[in-house]
């Protein structure tokens, strides 16, 4: 009898044990999982129910912040005071769909609940402290409301950045939506809207800056450039292409035309001048796959970049293996079509590498964390991503791209008395359908700004090109931002 109830005291304890232990990995390793699960409604509840730091443009217009409500299950509502201006950045932070944005990437400074433990937050309680910090981004409301307007109601995304410190300058996608009404501590009333939204054909909800991949059509002809410059297959001077209205690769008797039948050739600035289709066909070709794809993730192609917002998507290019099995695809992918596609943001990131000399930096949209006597916690440092190019492969790119914008197909990207580089683009979808696209930056020789826009699905014909559609509102971003960084 003995023996048994030793044995039985022994599981027992074994129980307690693993008991014990599983409780300490939920309380304490597991807790900060926990705690930041955008679907964990009682940390959400928990959260709702006491004050939240401010999210805060670069130019201190608030645009998100806790105010106490009349009473019920909650006592602090969210409101965005810019609505769906910034919905995209700063996200919600809602108990029916938990936390987007901002609001998700840096709760925990919101939330007051940074470096904390749980007998910081007793102490916390018992002296009435708050812990709560601000969170101030690197986007002028201005230069985003400048995006906003320049895209109008056309679906699309405008990105900027600092190519020297990575600062998000503009962050829009059209459509948007108010942050507000997500965020309801009316439940019944917030369900219906995000329904609302969730049944929108044009998905409002879709940060497509970030979260949405398109072929980018010519302006990734910048990459294919920086391939044969790097690689030394292209001299900017020696190496000419000849003058066609077609281009037939290898394996394929189906030819690559240039833009509306036109015939074109040259050297380096020739081509980029005109977007020549034909000339940077057989560039890929004869830099080679596996050149096209190290340059293509060199400016972080097959990468997530490291965007501090939450669900960013990678910008895909095919594997070597493939394009060495289908030549006519390489030739494609060279032109930005068929095996290759790019967010709004990798494509701003492409001219930022360009424009910082070669070396894309890390982008981000928050500057600096505040606590509630206004002192500065923590404050976003500039660092290198990757190096796409030496500076001066970077430098001959830049005077192409210059050339874009004084004798080529992007003159309506010039700035006013701004030296301004630039790269169209009109990725063919078929059927008539085209997205229309722009890169650029300026002041050329000291780059301040660097910019992408697509504007999508435009009908196919020639007024329908990136240097139409996409360049103005390029044009207009660069303005803004050049004033807001100067």
């Amino acid at each position: 009898m003995n023996r048994q109830i030793r044995r039985l005291g022994a599981a027992l304890l074994v129980l307690y044990g693993a008991l014990f232990v599983q409780l300490n990995v939920i309380q304490v390793l597991r807790a900060d999982a926990y705690n930041d699960n955008p679907n964990n409604t009682r940390a959400i509840v928990r959260d709702f129910n006491q004050p939240r730091g401010q999210i805060v443009a670069a130019d201190g217009t608030v645009l998100a912040r806790s105010v106490p409500t009349d009473g019920g299950q909650f006592e602090q509502r969210r409101e965005y005071p810019e609505g769906e201006l910034f919905g995209h950045v700063t996200g919600y932070f809602s108990f029916i769909a938990g936390a987007d944005g901002v609001e998700r990437t840096y709760n925990d400074a919101l939330a007051g609940r940074a470096g904390t433990t749980s007998i910081d937050d007793l102490g916390e309680l018992l002296q009435g402290e708050s812990k709560i910090a601000d969170v101030t981004l690197t986007i002028p409301t201005e230069v985003q409301r400048v995006a906003r307007d320049s895209l109008g109601d056309r679906r699309g995304s405008v990105v900027a950045l600092d190519p020297r410190t990575g600062a998000v300058l503009a962050l829009w996608s059209f459509p948007s939506y108010d942050p507000t009404v997500i965020s309801s501590v009316d439940i019944e009333a917030a369900q219906q809207a995000r329904n609302e939204v969730l049944a929108d054909e044009a998905n409002p909800l879709l940060a497509r800056s970030f979260r949405e991949t398109y072929f980018p059509g010519s302006t990734f002809k910048v990459v294919t450039a920086t391939a044969g410059l790097s690689s030394g297959v292209v001299d900017v001077d020696s190496t000419t292409y000849p003058r066609s209205s077609e281009y037939v690769p290898p394996l394929t008797r189906n030819p690559i035309n240039n833009f509306g039948g036109s015939v074109c050739g040259g050297a380096l600035f020739d081509i980029l001048e005109v977007s020549c289709n034909t000339a940077f066909a057989q560039m890929g070709v004869d830099v080679g796959a596996a050149t096209l794809v190290t340059q293509a993730e060199a400016f972080g192609f097959n990468q997530v970049p490291p965007l501090d917002l939450p669900g960013v998507e990678p910008s895909p290019v095919s594997d070597v293996p493939s394009f060495e099995r289908n030549t006519p695809v390489l030739a494609m992918t060279a032109i930005g079509q068929n095996a290759v596609r790019s967010t709004p943001l990798q494509m701003a990131l492409v001219a930022a590498g360009i424009a910082n000399g070669g070396q894309v930096l890390t982008p981000h949209v928050m500057n600096e964390i505040r606590d509630q006597e206004g002192q500065v916690v923590q404050r976003w440092e500039p660092s290198s991503w990757t190096r796409a190019a030496s500076p001066q492969v970077a430098a001959t790119v830049r005077d192409a791209m210059v050339g874009v914008v004084e004798e080529g197909t992007a003159t309506r990207l010039a700035v006013p008395g701004v030296a301004t580089a630039g790269k169209t683009g009109t990725a063919q979808l078929g059927n008539g359908l085209s997205h229309a696209w722009i890169i650029g930056f300026a002041p050329a020789e000291a780059p301040r700004v660097a910019v992408a826009v697509i504007v999508e699905a435009q009908p196919g014909a020639s007024e329908q090109t990136g240097g139409r559609v996409a360049a103005p509102i390029a044009q207009a971003v660069l303005g803004a931002g050049l004033q807001a960084t100067a």
